[in-house]
C-alpha cells in the first residue's frame, strides 16, 4: 500500500507545461548548462575525440538516460515535487524514501548558490563585450579584466543578486507563463546564435585543426579514466540526482512518450554540446590558442580569440549572451525544486517562496560569491565555500540521489507501475523499450553510478 500524501495544492492550481514542445524544451533548457559550452567540447578533444563522442553516448544510454527517465516517470505518476513525490509512491510510509528528495531539493540549492555566481561572470561579460572593455588579442589583458571581477567583493555580489533577481522575475509568473514560455524564446535563440558563430568559425583559415580536435577519432586515448569520465558526463549533463527532472516531470502532460521525450532532450543536449565545440575550437586553433578548459577557456581564450577576427566584437557578444541563455535555463529548473516544494507542501504563494528561496540563496550563495576577494583564506575540508558547495553537490549529493532513484524504480516501485507509466497505461506499443529500460535501470545503472560516484570521491581513477 502506497503511503500517498498529496500535496496541498490541486492538480490544476499548481500547473502545467501547456504543450508538449513547451515541456520538452523546457526540460532541454534544464539539461543545457555552462558545462555545454565548454567542459563538454573540451573533454571530448582530450579523451579521443569522435571516439569518446560514441562512449558518451554508450555511457549516457546506460546511465543519464535511465535515471532521467525514472525521474520524470515518478514526477508525472504523484504530480508532486521532489519530496512529495518520493513520499506518495513510497510502498511503505515506513520507508525514508523520501529523503532522496530533500538531497535532491539541498543539491539544487547548493549548486544554486555556486551556480549563480559563475553565471554572474557571464551576465556581466555580455555588458563587458558590448563595451568593448575585453576586445584585447591579448591573454594577459583579458585574465586582468576577468581577476578584477572576480576579486572584487563588490561586483561579485552585485552580480550574483542580479542574476537571482532575473531568475526570480521568470518564475514568479509560474510553470507555463514563466518557465516555459521564456525556454521557448532562449532555447530557439540560442541555437541560432550558436550556429552562426560556428559558421562563422568554421570559414576561419585554420579551422581545421579544431574539427581534428574534437572529431578525429583516437581510440588509444579511450583508457579507464575516459570510461569514468564519460559516465560522469553522461550523469551530470541532463540535469539528474537533483530533483529538478521529477519536478518538471510533475508538469508532463499524461499523454507524453516519455522514453521518446527525454531520448529528444538527451539527442538536443548533445547536439547543443557540438554546436558550442563547433563555434569555439575552430576559432581558437585558428589563432594560435591554447584549448583550455574551464574559467581560463570561457573568460580569457575566448575574448582574445573573438578579437582576432574581423566584427569580432559583435560574435563576442552574441557568444556571451547564448551563454547566459545556457546557464538561465539551468537555473530555472534548479530554482523551481524548492519553491515548488514551499508551494505545495506548505501552501505559501508563488511570489514568497521565490522571495524566500532567493533571499537563503543570497545569504548561503554570498561565500560562495566572497570565495576570491573576502573569503579567499577561509577554508573547510581544504575547500574554499566555492569548490565546497560544488564538491558536496556534484561529488555526493547527485550520485547518491541517482543511485537510489534507480534503486527504488528497478527494487520497490514495482515493474508493473514501470510499465504502465512508461506505456500511458498500454496506450504506447513501445513494451520492447521499456523491458529495456526495465532491465538497465535494475542491473547496469546502479552499478555505473557507483563507480561515478567513487571516482567523484577520488577512491578511483583518480
Amino acid at each position: 500500500m502506497q503511503s500517498a500524501q498529496p500535496s496541498r495544492l490541486s492538480a490544476a492550481a499548481r500547473g502545467s507545461f501547456a504543450t508538449a514542445l513547451g515541456a520538452l524544451v523546457a526540460t532541454i533548457g534544464s539539461a543545457v548548462g555552462l558545462g555545454n559550452i565548454w567542459k563538454f567540447p573540451y573533454l571530448v578533444g582530450n579523451n579521443g575525440g569522435a571516439a569518446f563522442i560514441i562512449l558518451y553516448l554508450v555511457c549516457t544510454l546506460l546511465v543519464g538516460l535511465p535515471v532521467m527517465i525514472a525521474e520524470i516517470m515518478m514526477g508525472r505518476k504523484a504530480r508532486a515535487n521532489a519530496i512529495q513525490t518520493m513520499r506518495a509512491l513510497s510502498p511503505s510510509a515506513r520507508q525514508p524514501w523520501w529523503l532522496i528528495g530533500a538531497a535532491g531539493a539541498l543539491a539544487a540549492f547548493l549548486i544554486m548558490a555556486f551556480y549563480t555566481e559563475v553565471a554572474g561572470w557571464v551576465f556581466a561579460y555580455v555588458f563587458k563585450a558590448i563595451s568593448g572593455a575585453i576586445l584585447s588579442t591579448d591573454p594577459q589583458v583579458t585574465s586582468q579584466a576577468f581577476d578584477a571581477l572576480v576579486t572584487s567583493p563588490f561586483q561579485s555580489l552585485l552580480w550574483q543578486w542580479i542574476v537571482l533577481a532575473v531568475i526570480s522575475l521568470i518564475i514568479v509568473n509560474g510553470v507555463s507563463k514563466g518557465i516555459e514560455a521564456t525556454t521557448k524564446r532562449l532555447i530557439p535563440l540560442l541555437l541560432v546564435m550558436l550556429i552562426i558563430i560556428a559558421v562563422r568559425s568554421l570559414t576561419l583559415p585554420g579551422a581545421s585543426q579544431g574539427l581534428a580536435f574534437l572529431f578525429t577519432p583516437d581510440f588509444s586515448k579511450i583508457t579507464g579514466a575516459a570510461v569514468l569520465t564519460a559516465m560522469g558526463l553522461a550523469f551530470f549533463k541532463l540535469s539528474i540526482g537533483m530533483g529538478t527532472m521529477i519536478t518538471y516531470g510533475s508538469y508532463w502532460k499524461e499523454d507524453q512518450n516519455i522514453p521518446t521525450g527525454t531520448a529528444r532532450v538527451m539527442l538536443a543536449d548533445l547536439s547543443v554540446s557540438v554546436l558550442a565545440g563547433l563555434a569555439v575550437f575552430p576559432a581558437v586553433f585558428a589563432f594560435g590558442f591554447e584549448p583550455a578548459a574551464g574559467p581560463s577557456l570561457l573568460f580569457i581564450t575566448i575574448p582574445s580569440v573573438f578579437a582576432s577576427m574581423p566584427l569580432g566584437g559583435v560574435f563576442m557578444t552574441l557568444f556571451f549572451i547564448l551563454t547566459a541563455f545556457a546557464a538561465t535555463g539551468a537555473m530555472l529548473s534548479l530554482l523551481e525544486v524548492p519553491i515548488a516544494y514551499m508551494n505545495e507542501r506548505f501552501a505559501i504563494s508563488r511570489v514568497k517562496a521565490t522571495l524566500i528561496t532567493t533571499g537563503l540563496l543570497a545569504v548561503v550563495g554570498a561565500p560562495a560569491a566572497l570565495s576570491s576577494s573576502t573569503l579567499s583564506g577561509v577554508k573547510l575540508f581544504g575547500m574554499n565555500f566555492f569548490d565546497l558547495y560544488d564538491f558536496a553537490s556534484s561529488n555526493l549529493l547527485l550520485p547518491i540521489g541517482g543511485l537510489f532513484i534507480a534503486l527504488f524504480v528497478g527494487w520497490f516501485w514495482g515493474r508493473k507501475n514501470v510499465f504502465q507509466a512508461l506505456t500511458n497505461n498500454g496506450v504506447l506499443k513501445n513494451e520492447g523499450v521499456v523491458r529495456a529500460f526495465w532491465v538497465i535501470v535494475r542491473f547496469v545503472t546502479p552499478v555505473l553510478v557507483v563507480l561515478v560516484l567513487l571516482n567523484g570521491l577520488g577512491i578511483i581513477g583518480g
